[in-house]
C-alpha cells in the first residue's frame, strides 16, 4: 500500500509519497516539527488521517499483530 504525505506551505500544497506507513508517518513528523508546515496530513488512498489519528492507527495495527502472535502459543 502506498502513503500520500500532504501539507501547506506559504499557501502551496506540497505532497510527497511513501511506499510504508512508517515513511510516510515520518515524513509528516519532519515536516510539522523540522520544516513547521501547516496542514499535514497523511492519505493512505481512501482516507485523509491527521498525524494523531494516523498515530493512533499505526499503533492499532501493532497492538494487532502482537496479539496475534502470542495467540499462536
Amino acid at each position: 500500500m502506498s502513503f500520500s504525505v500532504c501539507a501547506t506551505v506559504d499557501g502551496q500544497s506540497v505532497v510527497a509519497h511513501a511506499e510504508t506507513a512508517k515513511e510516510a508517518f515520518a515524513k509528516a513528523i519532519e515536516w510539522k516539527v523540522a520544516q513547521q508546515f501547516s496542514d499535514v496530513a497523511i492519505s493512505d488512498g481512501s482516507k485523509s488521517y491527521s498525524i494523531a489519528e494516523f498515530s493512533a492507527k499505526m499503533a492499532l495495527a501493532e497492538i494487532t499483530v502482537t496479539e496475534r502472535s502470542f495467540d499462536s502459543f
